[in-house]
């Protein structure tokens, strides 16, 4: 048996000074020689993990990393103001072009008059705290489904760049808002508040049972311009019925070609849609189908409330518009899509809107 001599005065003093630290680190790393020794930006200082392994005794200055099977390992908590960022874009806050121009016709059309700011600032608010909760709680219904759906995992919640938690107060917040535009609007506004939100919220469960979904997906936006008319007059009177309903059948048509993107991806997963039950020809047909129905409906609306000009040119664009909206995804070109979806469909709302705001203008520019 080897003796090991006691440590001198010198032995002692390297101990306290660290230098036989350094020895049983130089050891240790000959044990583990596959532990990399990594150069930091200060000399001669190891990297956190690295030290922890050559000296079990020292606290490391960040745990381990998690496994990286964990999916949600290593997502970075979302800063304050960058989630509200990320809240708005993904429940695509712009879209909101979509319908509001419907919503201001509703009330225009309405009041046969100049209707009163304070009205007109009060359906702005309670169709963007509709809107809001909807697309919201879509977002938070449809999470996992998003996940596993490669064209939707990089949704701002799924990959973790939102907190549930934000998601929801987002979704709190608007219907609070809602609640109380409708409530100063009127006693019949506030009263249907729970049948607009049943509507609006209940679309997002529709595709798991019936492939409708599309239907009320419009009957969603619908309520729009329903529920200005009936914050103005009070009552539902038929122009606005015509009005509604061709938003009703535009956004059913286009929510159907957009639905071709998932085909595959419902079948696999047994969500209902009418690509997947008809498949992509049949549901081209029924989405033009659709949009005839939409064209007629405004016609209906035109005719009603005495169009002139202006509100007919702007009917003919909206044709135009919804013809080449067709065209670009004849044949089921997914690679169209976005522009058929997003680009033309944003302008739909706004022609409409302006023809027959224009006339109204000048109708009350003349004496």
């Amino acid at each position: 048996m080897t003796h090991h001599p006691e440590p001198g005065p010198k032995g002692r003093l390297e101990s306290f000074l660290g230098l036989g630290i350094a020895r049983r680190q130089f050891s240790v790393a000959h044990t583990f020689p596959a532990v990399p020794q990594e150069v930091c930006r200060s000399r001669g200082e190891t990297s956190a993990s690295n030290r922890w392994i050559m000296d079990p005794m020292e606290t490391p200055s960040a745990p381990p990393s998690p496994p990286a099977s964990d999916p949600k390992a290593g997502r970075a908590r979302p800063l304050p103001l960058g989630q509200v960022a990320e809240l708005l874009d993904m429940i695509k806050f712009e879209h909101t072009v979509f319908a509001l121009p419907f919503a201001l016709l509703g009330g225009l059309a309405s009041y046969r008059g100049t209707p009163p700011l304070e009205k007109v600032l009060l359906i702005l608010v309670a169709m963007v705290g509709a809107r809001t909760a909807a697309m919201t709680f879509n977002r938070l219904a449809d999470e996992d489904l998003d996940a596993e759906n490669p064209r939707t995992a990089s949704r701002a919640l799924p990959a973790g760049r939102v907190t549930r938690a934000g998601a929801y107060a987002l979704l709190g917040t608007a219907i609070i808002v809602l609640c109380l535009a409708a409530g100063r609007l009127g006693p019949l506004p506030w009263k249907l508040v729970p049948l607009a939100l049943l509507i609006t919220l209940g679309y997002s469960f529709c595709k798991r049972f019936t492939a409708f979904a599309h239907v009320v997906l419009g009957l969603s936006l619908a309520g729009a311009p329903l529920g200005a008319w009936i914050a103005v007059n009070g009552s539902v009177d038929e122009p606005v019925v015509y009005l509604a309903l061709g938003v009703l059948t535009w956004t059913a048509g286009f929510d159907i070609i957009y639905a071709l993107q998932d085909l595959d991806f419902d079948k696999e997963r047994g969500l209902h849609s009418v690509p997947s039950r008809l498949g992509p020809g049949t549901s081209l047909a029924l989405s033009r189908l659709l949009h005839v129905l939409a064209m007629a409906s405004w016609a209906a609306f035109n005719v009603h409330v005495e169009a002139h000009v202006l509100p007919w040119l702007g009917w003919a664009l909206v044709g135009a518009i919804l013809l080449r909206e067709q065209w670009v995804v004849r044949g089921a070109r997914l690679d169209r899509i976005d522009h058929a979806f997003f680009t033309l469909n944003s302008l739909v709302g706004l022609i409409f809107f302006t023809g027959h705001a224009a006339e109204w203008f000048i109708g009350r520019a003349m004496p």
